[in-house]
């Protein structure tokens, strides 16, 4: 996927906003209710989630074994999309596919691909929220590790668990965090504001995901 020079000249918070504004989801009315009707476009979501390995970039190498599993995953769906672009422009037709197929929980299926860059969001938009609440004693480390168990922990295996406890140590401290994600001149009360205005989309966005894949028994699937 492309990307223009106009979005490389954007900050990151700016292009995840744009990108989140645009981004319709169409949900089932329940977990029960057929999923004939739901829509995520895929597309639209992989911009995302290029945003996110942006974002992680500044984190450093604490976030490089989940980077490439996000590129991974974000390439698996691209090949899948340019494969069959007219049915594949919906990632819920995907689970729908590979659900009815038997193939939605294998090792390496688009439907699990999309459930672990949609916990990659997940991670994400916990550090924002977590960094927004002004707490003196929080350091950028314990907001990385926090994240981490509330969102990625829970569905990794030992291995990838004991990797992250060793890379957290390199995290950078808050104010250079800030810095990074900041455009030429602009103050961190700009940038915390931008977080704010970006948790508001994403947190929303991120519900109505985690009911689609609930709809596919999708939302327990762990590393294998």
């Amino acid at each position: 996927m492309k990307r223009s020079r106009d979005t490389e000249k954007r900050s990151e918070i700016n292009s995840a906003i744009e990108e989140l504004s645009v981004l319709v989801i169409v949900k089932p009315a329940d977990v029960n209710h057929e999923a004939a009707v739901a829509h995520i476009p895929t597309k639209p979501f992989l911009s995302l989630c290029y945003m996110i390995l942006q974002f992680l970039d500044k984190v450093g190498p604490t976030m490089a074994v989940l980077r490439q599993d996000i590129h991974q995953n974000i390439k698996r769906l691209e090949a899948m999309h340019e494969s069959n672009p007219l049915t594949n422009s919906n990632l819920v037709e995907i689970l729908k596919s590979e659900t009815s197929k038997g193939n939605a929980k294998k090792r390496i299926s688009g439907s699990k691909s999309f459930v672990w860059l949609t916990r990659s969001l997940d991670f994400t938009s916990a550090l924002f929220q977590a960094l927004l609440v002004k707490d003196p004693i929080k350091n950028m480390e314990q907001a990385v590790q926090e994240s981490y168990d509330a969102t990625l922990k829970p569905w990794h295996g030992w291995i990838s668990s004991a990797a992250f406890r060793v890379a957290i140590k390199l995290v950078p401290d808050t104010k250079t965090f800030m810095d990074l994600l900041s455009e030429k001149d602009e103050n961190c009360d700009t940038v915390t504001e931008k977080m704010q205005i970006l948790v508001s989309l994403l947190v929303p966005f991120l519900e109505d995901v985690h009911c689609i894949l609930k709809v596919y028994k999708l939302d327990r699937l762990k590393s294998n």
